[in-house]
């Protein structure tokens, strides 16, 4: 298998606010714990490890900050095995981004493989649905403490 066709997730979605009110929703915790996480220690800088929480399950994780490109690219590698996911920002207007999150390096085989795959495009999808609600319309629509009930520990 070449480099091309490693297995990739890609998730994207337009969003109706300035690049730089997009970017910073995943640089500042204060925003992005109204949509994706429940707790982080602190914002995303260049070099450094972040641990974010998800308290409802009672889980967490590092999250290493490998490049940020202001309103352009933040790189970053999680996850157990670690993995790399890309946050891209483009603006298309002077009021609307596209956000691609681009999540690679899977060390899964086999049917394994295509469960991870098919978790992550579809956390990722919940992901970019919150943020366009909560920075669209300021609704907090829990999409991610609802995905799993069954399992909440909270």
């Amino acid at each position: 298998m070449n480099e091309n066709q490693k297995p990739m997730v890609e998730c994207q979605m337009m969003v109706r606010k300035p690049i730089a009110e997009v970017f910073q929703a995943f640089i500042d915790p204060k925003i992005t714990t109204k949509f994706w996480f429940t707790k982080s220690s602190g914002k995303l800088e260049e070099s450094k490890t972040i641990l974010w929480e998800w308290e409802m399950y009672n889980v967490s994780t590092k999250v290493f900050v490998k490049d940020i490109v202001e309103n352009k690219r933040i790189s970053t590698e999680w996850g157990d095995p670690a993995t790399s996911v890309d946050y891209e920002f483009t603006a298309l207007t002077d009021d609307t981004t596209y956000v691609v999150i681009k999540n690679y390096g899977f060390h899964q085989t086999g049917n394994d493989l295509i469960q991870v795959i098919n978790d992550n495009t579809g956390g990722f999808t919940t992901v970019l649905d919150g943020l366009k609600a909560y920075l669209e319309f300021g609704i907090e629509l829990n999409l991610v403490g609802d995905k799993f009930p069954q399992i909440k520990q909270k």
